[in-house]
């Protein structure tokens, strides 16, 4: 893994709540996309007022990473590339603008000149082989990497997108593609109960054919819970015809307490169930997320 370090070239307001940044530099010549359409990276954001002084970690052996002894830490956050360019060294974020958090409040403020970090992406999106049609169903926080992914999607293949937006001025053109039909629906992203469970029933309900089919899901962590319950267990579709991606949680910060504040026994009992190899990962994720949800998590 490499952190590199990136310069916001341009800032491009593309609704009420989302802008693009474009970043450069020196530090962007090593990037190397994925080339997978939901790709992800961790920017290390600045660690106080001075808006070009980063405290960029070092690679560690492990695959992750270490801040420099004596160094502050740097704030981290997960982010989609929406589009990487590297015939020109640059890469383009965008960020939802939600008068909160650390990233949403650097990226309000984001003008040229200003200095981030980024670490090697990783993609998820992995369709089958067989691929003929795709359902892409995501909050606010996954247009980016829908955006992305109906634009790699091959002429062949038709494509469903259902987008759950704040509202109307948060709607933006999906990319002009062959075979794409996108519905675009009001509520959740925080301001009202998500209903990203419900738009997954409705355009892929029982008794579909789902030959050639995979179905791509992002958003809201929790409320994420059913559609994997939904796509494995009432569809019974394989692992490789699903990727459910949770990106953010409402109050992330009450959660993350609630859960250190679990008895020792009880977060010794939810780790150790990531250690059965024999285990297929999404009805392992299945049943940690439902100990979670019985325990108020």
């Amino acid at each position: 893994m490499t952190i590199h370090r990136a310069v916001v070239a341009r800032v491009r307001p593309l609704t009420t709540t989302m802008v693009r940044i474009t970043f450069h530099g020196e530090g962007l010549a090593s990037f190397t996309s994925t080339g997978v359409g939901d790709e992800y990276v961790r920017l290390f954001l600045p660690h106080g007022p001075d808006r070009t002084d980063v405290s960029l970690p070092d690679p560690a052996d492990n695959g992750g990473w270490r801040t420099p002894e004596g160094r502050p830490e740097a704030p981290v956050r997960t982010y989609t590339i929406r589009s990487a360019r590297p015939e020109t060294g640059e890469i383009d974020i965008d960020f939802v603008l939600h008068g909160h958090g650390t990233a949403s409040g650097w990226a309000a403020a984001a003008r040229p000149g200003d200095v981030i970090g980024l670490n090697s992406p990783t993609g998820l999106y992995g369709p089958p082989a067989d691929l003929a049609w795709q359902v892409l169903v995501s909050d606010l926080s996954g247009l980016p990497a829908v955006g992305r992914l109906v634009e790699n999607t091959p002429d062949h293949v038709t494509t469903r997108a259902v987008l759950e937006v704040p509202g109307p001025s948060c709607v933006q053109p999906l990319p002009d593609r062959p075979g794409v039909r996108a519905t675009w629906t009001y509520g959740g992203n925080g301001h009202g109960p998500s209903r990203l469970a419900e738009l997954v029933g409705a355009a892929v309900p029982p008794g579909t054919d789902l030959t050639g089919g995979y179905v791509w899901v992002a958003g809201q962590t929790d409320a994420l819970r059913a559609v994997r319950r939904y796509l494995r267990r009432e569809l019974q579709l394989p692992a490789e015809r699903f990727k459910v991606v949770g990106y953010w949680m409402p109050d992330s910060t009450s959660w993350t307490r609630r859960y250190e504040a679990l008895p020792a026994a009880v977060r010794s009992e939810l780790e150790s169930m990531w250690a059965d190899p024999a285990d297929e990962p999404e009805d392992l994720t299945i049943r940690y997320e439902d100990r979670l949800s019985k325990l108020g998590l």
